[in-house]
């Protein structure tokens, strides 16, 4: 398995995490739930400093062929930082949710809890 993490430094952007945040709300994200050996894929913000990125779990290599990198389209630029790792190790431990598609403040209306069943209402659909 193999791990890619990517972000970029906001400032000087004219993105905000707020308008990254609704970009994914638009349904960006689901452009990822296809993507041949792709296990998991979580977008991340730092708003203390300013950052946003995103993290891919591969099952081996990236495919040749991915999804249009809409973030670096509005920020302007490709990531600030880009590294791979390979794996050596995984554990999953105890946990609530049975799926994770759906789950963060992306999906969440403002205020609301998060609840076990979130997640379960827009799973990715795979053909």
């Amino acid at each position: 398995m193999r791990a890619d993490i990517a972000w970029w430094e906001l400032d000087g952007s004219p993105q905000t995490i707020d308008s990254l945040r609704a970009h994914l709300r638009d349904g960006a994200a689901d452009a990822w739930c296809d993507v041949p050996g792709l296990r998991l894929k979580f977008w991340m913000a730092d708003r203390q400093h300013n950052r946003w990125g995103a993290v891919m779990l591969w099952e081996s290599g990236r495919p040749a062929v991915l999804p249009a990198n809409r973030a670096a389209e509005l920020i302007g630029r490709p990531p600030d930082h880009r590294a791979g790792f390979g794996i050596e190790a995984m554990v999953e431990g105890a946990y609530v949710h049975p799926g994770l598609h759906g789950l963060g403040p992306v999906f969440t209306p403002a205020g609301a809890a998060i609840t076990s069943t979130q997640g379960e209402e827009a799973p990715c659909t795979h053909t």
